[in-house]
């Protein structure tokens, strides 16, 4: 995983770290639920001003079964990453992504954004933003790997690949909170709910 010498530049920059609002990156092994979960909270927070949910641009067709997102081809990606069209852009698992800059916009406002992110990105993030929850979800191995095989997407030894990429990586510093979402999903939702009802009133505090 790879974040963008662009972005890196960028947050050379005086403008940041950006204020006021914030940046809640969702993580987590493939099979986890992030989509699931995040989906939940969406329809929690429906009609309800100061949360923003990021559309991510990503260089795969939306299937209409996984995330929903807007497709670029990879010429034009890097085409809108020159013209500093993302906030963060990153190259994972051949796909490139990326989050609009218009979350700068609705950070510096006191908002609060939430995105499905890399754990790879979370530096670049904490650079980028003066406050940022991590919300790592999760689930059992033996769940992970019933979820990936019955996506039909992958061969048993990519399946056990990814587990094994999975757990390479450590969560550490501030704000970083886990969510196991190995049993019904509301159980995880509410949680990841009750998280997002907190930096709402975090961000609330920091406009006065």
């Amino acid at each position: 995983m790879m974040v963008s010498a662009l972005i890196e530049r960028e947050q050379a920059s005086s403008a940041f770290p950006v204020r006021n609002g914030v940046f809640i990156a969702v993580v987590g092994p493939s099979g986890a639920g992030k989509d699931t979960i995040m989906a939940y909270a969406r329809e929690h927070f429906a009609g309800e001003d100061g949360v923003d949910f990021v559309r991510r641009v990503i260089t795969r067709p939306s299937d209409g079964a996984t995330e929903d997102h807007d497709t670029l081809t990879e010429e034009a990606f890097r085409d809108a990453e020159a013209k500093n069209a993302f906030a963060l852009s990153w190259y994972a698992h051949g796909l490139h992504y990326g989050i609009p800059a218009s979350v700068d916009v609705a950070i510096g406002d006191g908002r609060v954004a939430i995105a499905n992110a890399s754990r790879g990105t979370i530096a670049a993030l904490r650079a980028r933003y003066e406050n940022v929850a991590v919300v790592e979800i999760t689930a059992r191995p033996e769940i992970l790997a019933e979820r990936l095989s019955a996506r039909g997407r992958e061969t048993r030894e990519q399946v056990l690949a990814r587990l094994a990429r999975g757990g390479a990586m450590e969560l550490s510093g501030p704000g970083v909170s886990t969510i196991d979402n190995s049993g019904e999903k509301e159980i995880a939702g509410d949680r990841f709910v009750a998280i997002i009802r907190k930096a709402i009133a975090f961000a609330d505090v920091g406009r006065f």
